[in-house]
């Protein structure tokens, strides 16, 4: 019996779709539990605006590190015990952050926490292989809505609880989620056939030559990478626009603006359905267009909360609409390789992500909300001008 063989005995129900949605919501939230509190965090250290808008880039390059060093595993090791130790591992460093007052061990223990939440990009591929053929776009869309709620709510729960117990409470909690929920996993996942020895050097190899080989890889990772750092742009530098003047928002206030990406669960739905009908030259283009008018409207409404949050609206639905369309398409390459070809891509992904932060948090220090918005807009377009130009047989699943 073959691996595929044998997964297809346990089938992809819609209540094991629920969990591994809810897993994966649950282990990325640590990457942004952060980002509505950088001014209370930057007051509890005594550091400077550069210096904490950074923890947000270390997080993002730990994050990076995990997609390019544990993520391959998933090809070689069982998937339910590496989904469980990542968890466990998660939140260990979730507490170890909690505890720590001096600023460079918790930064470091920031690159931790960014390397131990990719746990959601090992049970991905693990539910793509699942997934009937015919379904596996909307599948993908539902466990990003995962992702998703976990990055839209998470924003919000670290700002209504830092209110009460400060940001400390929020890594505390976490910590005891993450502990739940791998004990779940460790009883409703499916387990596996014994997988192909692969040394470990090569499994990490063959995994960026995945770029090499895959020309729409290249392409994708590209679109990717500056749409991530076209997204964390804005929430690298948020707080502190909201929590100054003309603003001058709460913990809670500022948490409540995670809510706007809403917008973003109902494109990754949509974009999951338009992949499964070959239309995702579309949703590429108009995806490009809308983070590059969400940048517009902040520009415009820079001082207007209405307006900002129009904006935010936007540019959540334009980015996750692309990475759905962008994920839909690099699981069709290999399937026997989901879990190197995904890591592949979001490293690309994540250091642009962290590229758009620290160019974020350095702009932001010297030419304030203008600027940012500047460098959003120049980041849009680079992501425009490829979308536009690229021929339709690259930008569509065939």
């Amino acid at each position: 019996m073959t691996r595929r063989d044998d997964l297809a005995t346990h089938p992809l129900t819609t209540p094991l779709v629920f969990l591994m949605a809810l897993a994966i919501g649950i282990i990325v939230a640590n990457l942004y539990y952060l980002q509505p509190l950088l001014h209370q965090v930057k007051g509890d250290f005594h550091v400077g605006t550069v210096a904490t808008a950074a923890l947000i880039t270390l997080v993002q390059l730990g994050y990076a590190a995990g997609l390019a060093f544990v993520v391959p595993l998933g090809d070689i090791m069982a998937r339910r015990r590496l989904i469980v130790t990542i968890f466990l591992i998660a939140a260990v460093a979730m507490l170890a952050g909690s505890l720590e007052h001096n600023f460079v061990l918790f930064a470091m223990l920031t690159v931790v926490i960014g390397l131990t939440s990719t746990g959601g990009h090992v049970i991905l591929p693990f539910a793509a292989d699942l997934a009937d053929e015919g379904q596996r776009g909307r599948v993908v869309a539902r466990l990003m809505s995962g992702l998703l709620l976990g990055v839209l709510l998470s924003r919000t729960f670290s700002g209504i609880v830092a209110q009460g117990v400060g940001w400390r409470g929020v890594y505390v909690i976490a910590a005891g989620v993450l502990v739940v929920t791998a004990g779940v996993l460790s009883r409703v996942l499916p387990g596996e056939p014994t997988r192909a020895r692969i040394r470990y050097v090569a499994l990490v190899a063959d995994a960026f030559r995945s770029l090499a080989t895959y020309r729409e890889l290249r392409r994708r990772a590209w679109i990717g990478a500056t749409s991530f750092a076209a997204f964390s742009v804005l929430w690298s530098t948020l707080a502190f626009q909201l929590s100054g003047a003309p603003f001058n928002y709460s913990n809670v206030e500022i948490g409540l603006f995670g809510l706007l990406g809403v917008g973003g669960v109902l494109a990754a739905n949509v974009a999951g359905s338009q992949a499964d009908r070959r239309r995702s030259r579309e949703m590429t283009i108009i995806a490009a267009f809308t983070i590059g008018l969400s940048y517009a409207l902040m520009w415009v409404g820079h001082d207007d909360v209405w307006l900002l949050m129009v904006a935010i609206f936007a540019l959540d639905a334009g980015m996750q609409g692309m990475q759905i369309t962008n994920q839909a398409i690099i699981f069709t390459l290999n399937p026997d390789k989901r879990s190197r070809i995904n890591s592949a891509y979001m490293v690309c992904y994540f250091v642009g992500g962290a590229f758009g932060s620290l160019a974020a948090g350095v702009t932001y220090a010297h030419f304030a909300w203008s600027g940012v918005c500047v460098l959003g807009m120049v980041l849009a377009v680079m992501i425009v001008v490829p979308a536009l130009l690229w021929r339709p047989a690259a930008l569509s699943v065939r």
